[in-house]
């Protein structure tokens, strides 16, 4: 299921966002939010551990919901096999040899981020060592909050792109910069 084509096609960059199987409902909404505010494409990876029309999801995503441009799927499999040829794949993980910072970002990745309790499945980590990613934090604490992750990734990304049609300087409601 998708939502919100149209979005995509307004915009010229091609960020994915995918979770595997996020549990709180909280972090999937400010994801969301982020998502809709930068133009990145959400996939989520079923099972979710929160129904979609949860008041804290929508909470969360604010009004934004209507600007995503969202994808389900029926697990990793299911996620793979509709888009194993449609760009690089990044995931991030506390597990991870090589730093986020580090990596040139291609056009259309796809940064992958698991559940918030287990994170993603260490055989898939196997599989791509070269591709997982750690964000760097102090050696004997567990992990960031899932939706300051994503964030701080999604931002590295366009930093990298030179931010393309985002708003580079805001406007005062009362006063002027002049």
């Amino acid at each position: 299921m998708r939502l919100r084509a149209d979005v995509r096609e307004a915009l010229s960059i091609n960020l994915n966002i995918v979770l595997v199987e996020p549990q709180i409902p909280q972090n999937t909404g400010n994801i969301s939010r982020t998502c809709a505010v930068t133009g990145a494409r959400l996939h989520l990876v079923r099972p979710l551990g929160f129904e979609v029309t949860d008041k804290n999801l929508k909470r969360a995503g604010l009004d934004y919901w209507n600007e995503l441009d969202i994808t389900y799927y029926d697990g990793l499999e299911d996620f793979f096999s509709k888009n194993k040829n449609s760009g690089s794949f990044y995931y991030f993980t506390t597990k991870g040899k090589n730093t986020y910072s580090d990596v040139s970002f291609p056009d259309n990745c796809y940064l992958v981020f698991g559940r918030e309790d287990a994170g993603l499945p260490e055989s898939l980590l196997v599989e791509n060592p070269d591709a997982c990613l750690r964000i760097p934090m102090r050696p004997k604490l567990r992990s960031l909050n899932l939706s300051n992750s994503v964030a701080i990734a999604v931002y590295e990304v366009l930093r990298q792109w030179d931010f393309p049609e985002l708003a580079s300087e805001g406007q005062l409601t009362k006063y002027t910069w002049d």
